[in-house]
């Protein structure tokens, strides 16, 4: 048990070097709106956005690689999800999300999961042709994450997740990356009682370059001219510090009630507060909403965010292979915007 402390206080000490300083400022609404890469704020899968995201303590599989990547170290073998979301339905952005993992050894499991957002057809405008006509242009901003995730006994779990952002339009991109680092601890007589730390967005500044900077310009004292190149600012990414705790209430063998907490302090943001509740029959069906309030959340004037709070979703799997454990389950979320019409989540997972 001493080890797996050490090991615990080791993980927890290292997050806290890699925090930033300057990011210590938490819900600091005077800061809001001053970092970039936004989509990495962004749940893009069905199971776990159903409650809100609030399960840092206790979720598992791939999608813990966005809320808490040490829950990456439950999947039991082989785990292949596919999920896609619309987006704010009638703005026409939508995201696809890819993620594989698989267990290597006895307690160690490695993931992928790549995230692509989308945002249709855009006329190109120029000021001499403010309606277009000149073509269309596709933005597109992408996610690559890599994860490592480890048991270290039977109640502490950690992983380290690498992100490699990328985002584009027609002449401008900018690259960079980030880190994810959390812990899981689990204790009770039953092991229901649940808790969870995770360290988001670390990463370095990124910058857009590219031809869309370029100008031509005249030089006054020669009458020639030449190409000019504009400087684009540098922007930080959206750090987050996410603390959950999750309770199970075992009625039966089959049948389960998780209640979640959580805690997000946003660098750039209002800080969030949430909790969830699941419902589990058997291993066949899950019941799950959520709510996420933050300051100004009850009053439109003064909410800054498209999500207005609530969210509920539902599981639905069958055994292909009870020896094995191997099934094959749909995932769907909702979560309702002010504007636009709500998010729409559904994804499919395969066990194997």
């Amino acid at each position: 048990m001493n080890k797996t402390v050490r090991i615990f206080l080791a993980i927890t000490m290292l997050g806290l070097l890699i925090f930033p300083f300057n990011n210590l400022k938490a819900g600091n609404e005077d800061r809001v709106g001053e970092c970039g890469s936004q989509e990495l704020l962004i749940n893009p899968w069905a199971r776990s956005s159903g409650w809100g995201g609030v399960g840092i303590a206790n979720t598992r599989g791939i999608e813990a690689m966005y809320t808490n990547v040490a829950g990456l170290a439950f999947t039991p073998r082989t785990e292949i999800v596919f999920a896609h979301t619309i987006w704010l339905q009638g703005s026409g952005v939508g995201i696809n999300t890819f993620g594989l993992s698989q267990k290597i050894g006895q307690t160690g499991v490695l993931g992928i999961s790549v995230m692509s957002m989308s945002f249709g057809d855009i006329q190109i405008t120029t000021v001499d042709l403010p309606e277009g006509g000149m073509g269309t242009f596709t933005p597109s901003l992408m996610n690559i994450n890599l994860s490592y995730a480890k048991m270290f006994s039977n109640s502490i779990y950690g992983g380290i997740n690498v992100k490699i952002i990328t985002q584009k339009i027609s002449n401008l991109s900018a690259q960079g990356f980030a880190i994810d680092a959390g812990i899981q601890y689990i204790t009770g007589e039953k092991e229901n009682i649940m808790f969870g730390i995770a360290l988001k967005n670390v990463g370095s500044r990124m910058k857009f370059k590219g031809d869309g900077l370029s100008f031509n310009a005249s030089n006054v004292s020669t009458g020639g001219t030449g190409t000019a190149e504009q400087r684009s600012a540098e922007f930080e990414l959206p750090t987050t510090l996410n603390i959950g705790v999750a309770y199970d209430f075992i009625i039966s063998d089959q049948h389960r009630i998780t209640l979640a907490g959580a805690f997000i302090s946003n660098s750039f943001g209002k800080d969030q507060y949430m909790v969830g509740l699941e419902y589990k029959m058997m291993n066949y069906l899950y019941l799950r909403g959520g709510y996420a309030f933050e300051k100004g959340t009850f009053k439109k004037a003064e909410r800054t965010n498209a999500l207005t709070g609530p969210s509920a979703g539902l599981t639905v799997q069958v055994p292909v292979n009870k020896k094995k454990g191997s099934t094959i389950g749909i995932d769907y979320s909702y979560r309702p915007t002010n504007p636009f019409q709500g998010c729409h989540s559904i994804g499919a997972r395969i066990n194997l």
